[in-house]
Order: structure tokens, then sequence, then C-alpha cells
């Protein structure tokens, strides 16, 4: 595969890869292409009018060629260089996905700037404090609801210069001096283009590969993110490594789902793209994201563990409104599928009378390849969409590491593993026990430089001979592939020394279509019980269908006929599992996990601690062993309002708790 030029025989200094020189040399081969800015240059001038990437606005797909993306990010570069911004400095990016953003990063590049992406449902502080920790000079943000975040920060915003808005609805009313529009910005790119036309190349070329290119906020399970910084040219040479392992080209489409600030979606929509010219396609809103994704018929796809989770819940939602017949056809389909997937192989039957049409209606039939990857996928609905016929691999990798660097074998059925390296990557377990599980480190040439502002934290995760430090545990199986099993802290034990990861069996847990979220506990506690909450969207459906009444999540989540439907989920899934291991008790909690509360990510992982310390008076009712738990709290709105919430919560013995009970 030519990753730069397959598609126009006419261009013939376009170069092949060469597949026997190492993956790290790629960028190397390509002379001075080894900016994501350069690679933007080389694509427009070589195929100025091949599509780069698609818009959907009031229902209509705007086609954007590469000399199109290469002009607005020309017009978009100089405008930050008439306002003042210089090279060095951090532009930050705060809005969700769409053509706007990608060019502003690469306009931010193009001056020499680092760019630093923010998640659009932070709130206000989350924002100001990465603002304020990597002093951005310039923010661009969508719309007046970033805007108005920006504009609440005091001196978490003293950095700022310039506030960059891309819709101007209801921002008349405004007066900051920093508020600049994207008109405005465009006419002074124009102007400043006019007065010096080959300005933007000549700034282009300063740009070196070993430049500092994106910080990258880390997950942030335990504390405040750090920023990864990650370079041009030893992140292009990785992704070079990803490409040798999973092909793709011009004649490929890709669906932009997952927000922009996440190191995959970094990779898969601003640099693979450059790189090998698979097209991108941007939804009208998270809203309408799967519906477009259908239209377009994506071959290649990236969703997030919730994403595929949500997937499968929703089919069976649509499933719960059919005839009997269906119903009946559906249920063989998937038990028949699954059996088959784990004998490795397909059920053709199924595909033939169930299966094709579910790909059909979600868009996947064309997929060659899907990944799931940012956390662990529940083996339950792994297996599902194997069935389905969705080439669906498992990817692994951290931000630190420029996102996946362990891909499963295309040619296999594996639910277990997160497959095998990369070809410029090496793997080994630290420390490994009698089983061989030990800490995950990993090294490869396109890791990140350090942590922004912080040597300490880069000397912590580093070993003293430059691998760095997972804080994953896993082990290799008998094929070579490795297999990740939880967080190295988050692995836990019971005071009867029985060890257990909690993620396992939240996995198993979501991949009930009534069991939204999970949180196991256990550790150094005589036996397990678990927090959950429930699928609001499949629960409430399930309700209306059986004419029960609700107004509320909280009144659903406390009403027993419901409290009885997750009690047999959560009986379904201890049947699976290990006497020791199966959850005694649980309670349905009165809201969801939510980031703006700080309980999990903005990529969805459980901060355990934050769960321990507030909810400690649930989890203390639960191993008192009373039958309820009042609480009285307050919660946060994605507004920064609160409210009060007050309620009384049952607490549920399952049928191993009450065997343990009977035994005592």
């Amino acid at each position: 595969m030519a990753l730069l030029a397959e598609g126009d025989r006419r261009a013939a200094t376009a170069r092949p890869v060469d597949h026997e020189m190492s993956p790290s040399r790629f960028v190397d081969r390509l002379g001075e292409l080894d900016t994501f800015p350069k690679l933007l240059l080389h694509n427009a001038e070589r195929w100025p009018d091949a599509p780069a990437m698609r818009e959907k606005e009031y229902g209509i797909w705007n086609v954007y060629t590469w000399r199109d993306y290469r002009d607005r990010v020309r017009t978009l570069a100089l405008g930050l260089k008439s306002l003042g911004v210089q090279r060095g400095e951090v532009v930050a990016l705060l809005g969700r996905n769409r053509p706007n953003w990608v060019w502003s990063e690469l306009a931010a590049h193009s001056l020499g700037c680092m760019t630093l992406g923010i998640y659009e449902d932070v709130l206000a502080h989350e924002a100001g404090y990465l603002v304020s920790y990597s002093e951005a000079r310039a923010v661009v943000c969508e719309d007046e609801e970033q805007v108005d975040k920006i504009l609440s920060l005091d001196e978490a915003g003293r950095s700022l210069r310039w506030i960059i808005y891309h819709d101007d609805r209801g921002m008349r009313k405004y007066r900051d001096p920093r508020l600049v529009s994207w008109q405005e910005l465009c006419a002074r790119g124009e102007e400043l283009g006019a007065k010096e036309p080959d300005l933007f190349e000549r700034e282009i070329a300063q740009g070196r590969g070993e430049d500092v290119a994106i910080l990258c906020t880390t997950s942030g399970t335990t504390a405040n993110p750090k920023l990864a910084m990650l370079q041009f040219k030893p992140f292009l040479s990785h992704i070079a490594a990803y490409l040798e392992v999973d092909p793709r080209g011009p004649d490929d489409e890709y669906v932009s789902i997952l927000p922009l600030p996440w190191i995959m979606e970094q990779v898969y929509t601003v640099a693979m793209p450059l790189l090998c010219r698979i097209r991108v396609n941007f939804p009208e809103s998270a809203e309408t994201a799967m519906r477009d994704l259908r239209e377009i018929g994506p071959t290649h796809l990236l969703l997030a563990p919730r994403v595929w989770e949500q997937t499968a819940a929703d089919l069976r939602a649509r499933i719960m409104d059919a005839g009997p017949l269906t119903r009946k056809l559906f249920d063989w389909a998937v038990r028949v599928g699954t059996a088959a997937v784990e004998r490795g192989r397909r059920h053709w039957l199924a595909d033939l009378l169930v299966f094709s049409a579910l790909r059909d209606r979600l868009g996947f039939s064309r997929l060659r390849s899907a990944a799931t990857g940012g956390a662990a996928l529940g083996p339950d609905t792994f297996k599902f969409f194997l069935a389905m016929g969705v080439p669906l691999r498992q990817l692994y990798g951290q931000t630190e590491l420029a996102g996946a660097y362990t891909i499963q074998r295309g040619d296999e059925l594996d639910t277990d593993s997160s497959g095998v390296p990369f070809p410029d990557t090496e793997i080994r377990i630290m420390d490994p026990d009698e089983n061989g599980v030990g800490e995950i480190v990993t090294r490869h040439p396109g890791m990140f430089k350090g942590y922004f502002k912080n040597e300490e934290a880069t000397r912590e995760a580093l070993t003293a001979d430059g691998w760095m430090r997972t804080g994953d545990a896993g082990y290799f199986d008998a094929k070579g592939r490795l297999v990740v099993i939880d967080r190295v802290k988050d692995i836990a034990r019971t005071t009867s020394g029985v060890r257990f990861s909690p993620q396992f069996i939240e996995n198993k847990l979501k991949f009930s279509p009534y069991i939204g979220e999970a949180v196991v506990l256990g550790n150094r506690r005589p036996w397990l019980a678990a927090i959950l909450c429930i699928r609001y969207s499949m629960v409430s459906k399930w309700a209306e269908n059986r004419q029960i009444g609700f107004t509320s999540y909280q009144n659903l989540a406390a009403n027993p006929q419901v409290i009885d439907l997750i009690a047999g989920e959560v009986e379904k899934v201890n049947a699976s599992l290990p006497e020791s291991q199966r959850i005694r008790r649980f309670v349905l909690l009165y809201k969801e996990l939510d980031p703006d509360d700080g309980e999990v990510t903005r990529t969805r992982k459980i901060r355990r601690g934050v769960i321990d310390q507030r909810y400690a008076d649930i989890i203390e009712a639960i191993y008192a062993e009373k039958p309820r738990v009042h609480v009285d709290t307050l919660v946060t709105f994605e507004d920064g309002r609160t409210a009060r919430v007050e309620a009384d919560l049952e607490i549920r013995d399952t049928s191993a708790h009450r065997r343990l009970a009977r035994a005592a």
C-alpha cells in the first residue's frame, strides 16, 4: 500500500512505502514532510480536487477537498499571525468535532504553536485549570456556550490574549476586548495573505519534526489530567507502523464520533488522514451521529466501549418493540451466533436471516476494520458484535504512547486479548508473579517527550532505561498476545484472600441492556458488592411497556419492579462467575455517574477514589447488612447549578448472599 500516493497514478513523485524498511524510518523516507502542515501542503499540491473531509450541516453533506483544507488552514494561520500569536505558544481548542476544529489545529501548527484540545462538556473550572496550566495564549471556541466558560475565568484565564468564536449566534451582547469572531479572523488572514503571499509557506518551512505538536490530556482518574507532549515526526512514524498492520487509503471512509481531544481521535481524524488520505466525515450532531454513519457506510470505525455498549442496548430496545417472531429469531441468532464465535467461526444461517440486515441498519455493511479502545470492552459485548459479523478488534495503548500500539489480528476471532504489538513497539511484563502477571511496560519511537511542565511526573512514568510504566496489569498468552487484566492499583483482594478484577466483573454487568454503569466493591472486604446505575433509555422503555409509572431517573431506579429486573441481570452474571467472585449485594444509585461530579473521567473511566469517598455511607450500609440506606446530598448539573437529592435506597441481596447467610 502506498500511504501517500496510491490514488493518483499520474503523481510520479509519490513514493510507496518499502515494507522492508523499519516503520520508524518511514517519515525519513518522505524527506522534509515531517510535520502535519508539510503533509497538508503535499496532499493539496498532488490531489487538490480529491475529497479530504465532509461535514453534514442542515441535512446536506458538504465536501472539502485537499485544496479547500489547505486554503482554510492558510487563512486561519495568517489570521492568528496577525493577532500576534507566536511560535512555541499554546492554542487551546474547545468545541465539538467539526472541520473548523481540525483547520484551527493545523493553522496553529503551521505557526509552530502547540495545540491543546479541551473536551466540550467540561465545566468552567476544568477548562480554567487547563488554560491556566498550559498558559494558552489563544482559545478557539465553538459557540456562545463555550465562550461563556472561558469568560467566567478570572485568574485562571489571565494568560489568554484572544478568544476566537466560530458560531456568532448570541454573541452580540459581549464586549470583552479579547473576543474575535471567525469572520474577523478570516478577514485578517486574507488581508495578511494578500500583503505577503508566501508567508504561510515560510512559516510551515520553519517547522521541524522534533517540535511538540500536541499537548494531549491524560485520563486523570486520580487527579487533574497531565499534558503529554507529542512531537510531529515520532507521532507520524508510529501511525505509519499502525497503517502497516491495519492498512487504509484514499478510498476508505471514517466517521469522527469520539471527542477530538482524545488521543485516538487525534490519530484517526487529524494525523492519519494526512498520511493515507482516508476521508473523514463529521456528523451533524451527537444525536444524529448513528444515522449519519449509516449514510456514509464507513469502511473503518473507532468507537469507545461505552458507545459499543449503548449501540448493543439500542438494538435490544428496538427488538423489544418488535413482534414475538422477530424477538425469538433475534434471540436465536444471538445464541447460536455467539456459540459459533466461541468456536472460532461465524454462523452463516444466523448471518443470512438476521445479522446482515442489522449490519445494514447500523451502517456497518462496508466495515473492513472496526476498533474499540480507551478501556476494556466486556467479552459478552465483544462476542455479540463478532457474531453480527462486525470485524471488531481490541486496541490497547495510552496517551503518552501516541495512542494504540497493539491490535488483534484480523484473521482470528479473539475476545480475550488486546492482540500483538505494532512492528515498532516493544512490550514486557515487569515483576511478573508465578502466573506471569505483572505491570505492562512499553517503549517505541513515537512515545511522548514528557509531561508539559512536570518533570517529576515524567520521571515517575518512565523506568531508568526509558520504558513507559502503563500502570496496567497483564500477561502474554500462549500465542504471544497481550492480555490486559485491570489497573495494577485496582486489582483487589477480599479479606479472605480472593483476588479479583473489578473491571472484568463490571464489564460483564454492563453487557446487560438494563445496566448502564457498575462499580464493583470488595477490596479489603469479606465479599463482593456493587453500586449500579440503570441504563435509563432501556429501563424507561421496559417500564412503559409494562405500564409502570415514573417521573424521573431517581423515581424509576427506586421502583421495586425495576430492582427485581436488575436483580435478575445480576443473577445471570453471577452464574458465569466463580463462587468467590459473585456479587452478594447491590444497590441502584439515584443518579448516573457523571463527569461533572468527578465520578468518572471525560472518557468515562471510573474514579474509584471519588466513589469510595462520595458514597461511603452507602458502602458502609451495604456491608453492615442494612436493608436500606438514606441519602441526602447535592448533585451538580452541566451548567454548574446544584440541587439537593434526598432518597431511601433499597439494598438487595442476591441468591449468593442468601446462601452465604444460611451457611453462616
